[in-house]
């Protein structure tokens, strides 16, 4: 399987180094997101790369894959919500000034909508990225997610939580940038088993669903932990179901 790692000091992150690995030469682009404060090559050592190396192989997907830089702030770096979000402000200011043009031109021009996933932290960033920038980010695939993130520390509600945080911003929005989303889809995946949280994936469905914004909620059984052995399944599950069948130009 095709590998690519490059690391850039992110001017968005004030030039703190961020790694971006690639995986596979043609397909439909998934940005990939570590869980919590993961760096980029932690799917590849939980083996889910290896869980969708079929599709990669297909040439049906290209997956990329970057630091957790805002979880990181989130679990380690930051004591209060306030300067949290502003950390994850600034992650999503690289993501979409950086990242997203990195992987268009690693493809070779504009591929489309770039399909999202990731399992914890990794489903908020996932969902969250989608909904703030429809313009280049397609399919969102969220399992296991943690989406209100205030409950890891304390502090006011402030403006960068609000624009970070799909579950309090989503429900105001109008015009073009809510037309954008309603063209794209939401997969809010879940076991019931250890450590999952079901209601996690219903708060964020009950502020989509009223926006007409396409989503699904994705119950999986108690014998389902919050765990990698979990997402190793549910991941090319997902992807087998949604991805196109063979990329239109291979």
């Amino acid at each position: 399987m095709s590998k690519h790692k490059v690391t850039w000091r992110s001017p968005a992150l004030n030039g703190r180094e961020i790694t971006f690995v690639r995986y596979g030469v043609m397909g439909t682009p998934l940005l990939l997101f570590p869980t919590a404060g993961g760096d980029a090559e932690e799917p590849e050592r939980f083996h889910l790369i290896d869980a969708v190396a079929d599709f990669i192989t297909d040439l049906r997907l290209k997956v990329y894959c970057v630091d957790s830089v805002a979880g990181q702030a989130w679990l380690t770096e930051c004591d209060t919500l306030d300067k949290a979000a502003r950390a994850q402000n600034m992650f999503d200011a690289c993501l979409y000034r950086e990242v997203a043009p990195a992987i268009h031109r690693d493809c070779g021009g504009d591929p489309g909508p770039i399909w999202t996933a990731g399992a914890s932290i990794g489903a908020f960033n996932a969902l969250a990225l989608t909904c703030r920038h429809p313009d280049v980010f397609g399919t969102a695939i969220c399992m296991s997610g943690t989406y209100n993130m205030d409950k890891f520390l304390p502090g006011r509600i402030t403006r960068d939580y609000y624009d970070s945080s799909p579950l309090d911003f989503v429900g105001d929005l109008q015009g073009d940038h809510l037309e954008r989303l309603r063209q794209r889809f939401v997969l809010l995946a879940h076991g019931q088993g250890d450590f999952e949280e079901p209601e996690q994936s219903w708060k964020v469905e009950r502020v989509l669903g009223p926006k007409g914004i396409p989503n699904r909620v994705d119950a999986w059984g108690k014998e389902w932990r919050h765990d990698w052995v979990t997402w190793r399944r549910m991941l090319p599950q997902f992807l087998g179901e949604l991805l196109p069948a063979r990329a239109a130009n291979a």
